[in-house]
C-alpha cells in the first residue's frame, strides 16, 4: 500500500507538530552539527535550551559498544570519522553482504559509512548523503587519509537525495530521521532509490506517548535528537504508506540510560527511547 493507493487519512500522522518552518529547523539542525563537525574537542555544543542543559558528544568507546558496535568494527574507523552522534548500530541488522550497493542516509563524518564498507568489500559500494557541507567534507577527508576507494559522500537532503531510482540495495541511517522535517518525504525518497527486494535498517529514536507541546517546539531539543522524535504507530504508517513491507519497529528499553545524558536533568528518558527499525521494498 502506498499514498496513490491508500485512504487519504494513511498518510496524516497521528500527532500535527506545531512548530515553525520546515526550513527553521534544517537551519538550527545544521548550526548545531556544524559546530560539532568543526571542532577538535568533544567539548559541551549548545542545544537543549531548556534550563540551561548541553549536549555532549560522546566518543567514548564504552558508549559505542553500548550502541552495539564490536572491537573489531572500531579498529578500523579512520581517526575523526567518531563524532559520538548515534543512538545505534544499524549495520548489525542490515544483514550486508558482499558486492552490495549500501546508502547512508545521514553519513555525518563516515562513521557508518566506513564500518560498512569493509563489509560490501571492493566490489561494492557506499554512498553517504548529508545535508552539512562541512560534514560531507569532513567524510570526503576520512575516506581519503584511510584510502577507501569504495566509499563517496554526497551534499544533498534526505527528503530530496542526490540518487538515482532502484540503485540501492540496502538504506542504513543513524539516529538522522528524527531531525528530518518532512518524514513521510525521506521514506517515499528511501523507497524510491532502493532496488526492488532492497531493505531498510534505521537506528532512530522514537515515542510511544505525546511529547509535551513545549519540547516539539523548542528549537534547540530538534537538534538534540529529542523534539523530532516520532510516534511509533506514525513511523509505521509512514513506512506503509511509502509502499514498505515487512516492518519492524524494535523499541531498546536499555537506550534510556544514555538517552538521559543527552540532556541532564529534563527527563527525556521519559519521552523517547531508541529503536531498531527495519523494511523492505517488495518485489
Amino acid at each position: 500500500m502506498n499514498c496513490y493507493s491508500a485512504p487519504v487519512s494513511c498518510c496524516k500522522p497521528t500527532v500535527q507538530i506545531q512548530t515553525s518552518t520546515d526550513d527553521m529547523i534544517r537551519e538550527v539542525v545544521r548550526q548545531h552539527y556544524v559546530k560539532i563537525v568543526t571542532s577538535d574537542k568533544t567539548a559541551p555544543v549548545d542545544c537543549c535550551g531548556v534550563n540551561g542543559s548541553c549536549f555532549v558528544p560522546n566518543t567514548d568507546t564504552n558508549y559505542a559498544n553500548k550502541l552495539g558496535y564490536t572491537k573489531e568494527q572500531l579498529a578500523h574507523i579512520p581517526k575523526g570519522a567518531n563524532l559520538g552522534l548515534g543512538c545505534g548500530n544499524p549495520s548489525q541488522m542490515a544483514n550486508i553482504k558482499v558486492g552490495e550497493t549500501v546508502l547512508d542516509m545521514g553519513s555525518g563524518a563516515g562513521f557508518d559509512a566506513f564500518i560498512v564498507a569493509r563489509v560490501v568489500g571492493s566490489s561494492g559500494r557506499v554512498i553517504g548523503i548529508d545535508m552539512i557541507p562541512e560534514m560531507v567534507d569532513k567524510a570526503q577527508a576520512n575516506a581519503l587519509k584511510s584510502g577507501h576507494q569504495n566509499v563517496e559522500f554526497r551534499l544533498g537532503q534526505i527528503e530530496d537525495m542526490p540518487v538515482d531510482n532502484e540503485t540501492i540495495d540496502v538504506i542504513i541511517s543513524n539516529c538522522v530521521i528524527n531531525l528530518v522535517p518532512n518524514k513521510a518525504k525521506a521514506f517515499t525518497e528511501a523507497y524510491r532509490v532502493l532496488r526492488p527486494n532492497g531493505r531498510l535498517a534505521i537506528s532512530d529514536v522514537v515515542t510511544s506517548v505525546d511529547i509535551p507541546k513545549d519540547i516539539r517546539q523548542d528549537m534547540s531539543l530538534w537538534s538534540g535528537c529529542i523534539a523530532g522524535a516520532t510516534l511509533i504507530n506514525d513511523l509505521e504508517m509512514y513506512l506503509m504508506c511509502a509502499g514498505f513491507v515487512d516492518i519492524k519497529i524494535v523499541p531498546k528499553d536499555e537506550s534510556r540510560h544514555f538517552i538521559k545524558d543527552w540532556a541532564p536533568g529534563l527527563g527525556l528518558e521519559d519521552y523517547v527511547i531508541s529503536a531498531n527499525i527495519t523494511a523492505r521494498k517488495p518485489v
